[in-house]
């Protein structure tokens, strides 16, 4: 009987027992995939947005909001991005099977480590298509098989790529079900997949706060993870205003539903009576509704700004991450009270420092402890691709094994490995 566990039990072993079949796979095959679906993406991208459409209106029917929309729309940025990063994974060299550190001992053998695959990926995301692809192309360049399952809000679209997927596959001699796609909308997939622990080695969530809660809550296998993504932009007193306007604005608005957009602005109350009029004229013309700080408000009152529009910031706000057109603000003493701050409500994704000054550049990146930490750059280059990495199979906020944008590297571990001629130990 086809129930939805006997599904979901039967792609993990089929995903499990194809990755003896894939570690066959040469770094020639590999890159030739990733080229060949590069190129299917671009040749169907009218396949694409046809399904897409009946994801999209589907969505707006179901009275979801601008930003959700924003994330499940595939439009041809969306397409050269997906092409773009499939490309770029293909140039990177092939981690699987490289040495590392290889050193002789007292003994006479010679011990080192080799990268080698996780095994069986399990990715479970929301409304983002894009996902299926850069997933496909980081887990099958890193030797691992991949299991997906998409939102029901985006079903067409991820069916759709995971198709054109498949099809690269074959037409590299690679095993088709290295990459497979759960199609159940029902949430019982969800289940069932967290709790796969003979087959699946790791799961990586991507969503809001309460799928990957979930998921953390009651998974039975190991999980790559973060859970929000509050990111913090500082201005310092000695930040250069057009920068940190610049710097603020491209965070802020760039998007507004991704887990890198700035939420909390924190300011030096020294640069305060200069900036926060010019950011929040700035930020009000593009409809961000501003919740400030009581003396960020009064900075703005003596400045002669018309502060009808500021909302007063409560407590929540500064532990919240909106993922809309909505923005806090607090003025703080300087570089220290805003450590302390993102030290205290951050998230440990990605922070910024607006500086001129290096001594207060290196103390930012040596005392916040956030996967990504920056010195006059938009939290929104928190991103695989924008890395190098050639995409991400998601953000980590975790301390041990990735951190960060997960790229190859993160989708690898190692193993040790052991030289030796005939030697045995006394």
């Amino acid at each position: 009987m086809n129930t939805t566990k006997n599904i979901v039990s039967k792609i993990c072993t089929d995903a499990k027992k194809t990755c003896l079949k894939l570690a066959e796979a040469t770094t020639d095959q590999k890159n030739k995939f990733l080229l060949d679906l590069a190129e299917l993406i671009q040749e169907n991208k009218d396949l694409l947005f046809t399904a897409n459409k009946k994801d999209v209106e589907k969505a707006i029917h179901n009275g979801q909001d601008d930003s959700f929309i924003d994330r499940l729309k595939l439009e041809e940025r969306t397409i050269h991005s997906m092409s773009d990063g499939l490309v770029q994974i293909a140039q990177l060299p092939d981690p699987i099977g490289e040495i590392v550190s290889t050193q002789k001992q007292p003994s006479g053998i010679s011990v080192g480590t080799m990268r080698v695959p996780i095994g069986v990926i399990g990715i479970i995301y929301e409304s983002r298509p894009n996902v299926t692809a850069d997933a496909a192309g980081l887990c099958l360049k890193s030797g691992n098989t991949l299991v997906l399952r998409g939102g029901s809000d985006s079903l067409n679209s991820n069916l759709a790529i995971a198709n054109l997927c498949v099809l690269a596959l074959k037409r590299n001699t690679l095993p088709p079900k290295a990459i497979q796609i759960i199609p159940i909308t029902d949430r019982e997939a969800v289940n069932e997949l967290i709790t796969q622990k003979n087959t699946i080695d790791v799961i990586i969530p991507r969503g809001g706060k309460s799928l990957i809660k979930k998921i953390n809550e009651n998974s039975t296998v190991p999980v790559i993870k973060h859970l929000d993504g509050i990111c913090h932009v500082y201005v310092d007193s000695d930040a250069n205003i057009n920068k940190a306007l610049k710097i603020t604005d491209n965070s802020k608005t760039q998007r507004l539903g991704t887990c890198n957009t700035l939420e909390t602005l924190l300011v030096s109350q020294e640069i305060a009576p200069l900036f926060l009029p010019k950011i929040c004229t700035l930020l009000l013309e593009k409809n961000i509704e501003i919740r400030a700080c009581s003396i960020s408000k009064e900075i703005l009152r003596e400045g002669k700004f018309d502060v009808k529009k500021i909302k007063i910031a409560s407590e929540k706000d500064w532990e919240t991450e909106y993922l809309s057109n909505i923005i806090s603000i607090k003025s703080v003493l300087g570089i220290d009270e805003a450590i302390s701050h993102i030290s205290y409500y951050g998230s440990g994704h990605t922070d910024c420092i607006v500086t001129e000054n290096h001594s207060k550049a290196m103390k930012f990146l040596n005392r916040v402890d956030s996967s990504s930490v920056m010195v006059n750059a938009s939290t929104r280059f928190a991103d695989g691709f924008q890395y190098g990495l050639g995409g991400e199979i998601g953000i980590s906020t975790n301390k041990l094994h990735a951190r960060g944008p997960v790229g190859l590297e993160g989708l690898t571990t190692k193993k040790w490995i052991v030289f030796g001629d005939g030697h045995i130990r006394q």
